[in-house]
């Protein structure tokens, strides 16, 4: 029981710590969100895969990471709806 708690205190520590981890009340658009923008944000990061995208979509590395940089603003699209 004592370590169900302490991995269940871990778990809320990190949550806090990191936005990206998520929480109970993270809708799957917010989840989504975090994970294209991780994604996205690798990628232009590491110059070997950015340019494996660019030689794979035959655009010049510049373009493709301003591409990918532009999608980060709002990579699956805008928010749906809330239902107050």
């Amino acid at each position: 029981m004592a370590d169900k708690l302490r991995t269940q205190q871990e778990l809320e520590r990190l949550q806090a710590k990191y936005v990206g981890t998520g929480h109970p009340d993270t809708t799957s658009w917010e989840w989504r969100t975090n994970i294209m923008r991780d994604t996205n944000s690798s990628i232009v990061g590491h110059r070997p895969l950015l340019c494996y995208i660019a030689l794979a979509e035959k655009e010049p590395v510049s373009k493709v990471r301003a591409q990918l940089i532009r999608k980060m603003v709002q990579p699956c699209g805008p928010p749906p709806a809330r239902e107050d």
